[in-house]
């Protein structure tokens, strides 16, 4: 039986427990879910293989039930990048796609981008030195996206100025993009977040209930030049209530404990 994407793991581990550690085990994981996407898939790997040019990386992929050459164009594209290929026999959504990437992932350092070409991957590497420098070694930072020139249409450009604008005042998530799909965080503070449908939407909001912190930084942002967006203005206006609502549940119903040590472990045996 296929293992559950959205079954939670009984602790963070800083690497995947399945592969053993090895010489050309990557620094950073690239997941990109996508649904449709053949004719962005061979320019997009180009371009993050570039970006990530001398630098020990993967590139994990995620077809989500696509019912175009998506699959064919990802195989393809494996035979010459480092890309791994995950396949979901049926669509599970844009979250469940980071799951299994992540799951899937070597690294310990983890991006995400969209599928769709809009996110540009040569700003991948400033992203991930801004949250290696934060850091200082703890596995709590989360470096957002913030595409501060939109390349969409007038409507989604205003709905989704609104939606953040909204989901800022009652999430209190100090973002002001979340629904940018580049991001830059370590696997193991993924692997803590609660999953649902839609969460990549509330990673902000997620990684500060857990304790974390979050930086956004300016983005660049591409129009979509193939392919058509798997998303439409009114469908998403409808989920994103029950989501929000459904986030602000999760913050009233958790207090982060500070435990503290007070008494020296026994020694062994």
């Amino acid at each position: 039986m296929a293992p559950d994407p959205f079954q939670r793991p009984e602790r963070p581990v800083p690497a995947n427990p399945d592969l053993p550690p090895h010489s050309d085990t990557p620094l950073i994981s690239v997941v990109i879910p996508m649904r449709n996407e053949g004719p962005n898939v061979l320019p997009l790997i180009e371009e993050i293989a570039q970006a990530l040019a001398g630098t020990a990386h993967e590139i994990v992929c995620v077809d989500d039930g696509s019912s175009d050459d998506t699959l064919a164009r990802l195989t393809e594209a494996a035979a010459r990048y480092p890309v791994v290929v995950l396949r979901h026999a049926q669509s599970c959504g844009q979250s469940a796609g980071v799951v299994s990437g992540v799951l899937a992932a070597r690294a310990a350092w983890i991006a995400t981008l969209d599928g769709d070409g809009q996110n540009d991957p040569a700003d991948i590497p400033a992203l991930w030195a801004r949250a290696q420098g934060l850091s200082q070694g703890q596995a709590d930072l989360l470096v957002a996206g913030h595409r501060t020139k939109r390349k969409d249409s007038g409507v989604k450009r205003v709905t989704s100025r609104l939606a953040n604008a909204v989901r800022a005042q009652l999430l209190g998530d100090a973002t002001p993009d979340t629904g940018c799909g580049l991001k830059v965080f370590p696997r193991a503070l993924f692997l803590e977040l609660p999953r649902f449908d839609h969460m990549h939407r509330y990673l902000p909001a997620l990684v500060l209930r857990a304790g974390g912190r979050v930086v956004s930084e300016p983005v660049n942002h591409r129009p979509r030049l193939r392919g058509q967006s798997n998303y439409g203005t009114l469908d998403r206006l409808l989920v994103s209530i029950s989501d929000m609502l459904g986030v602000i549940w999760l913050q009233r119903r958790w207090k982060r404990p500070r435990a503290e040590r007070v008494a020296p472990a026994p020694p062994p045996g």
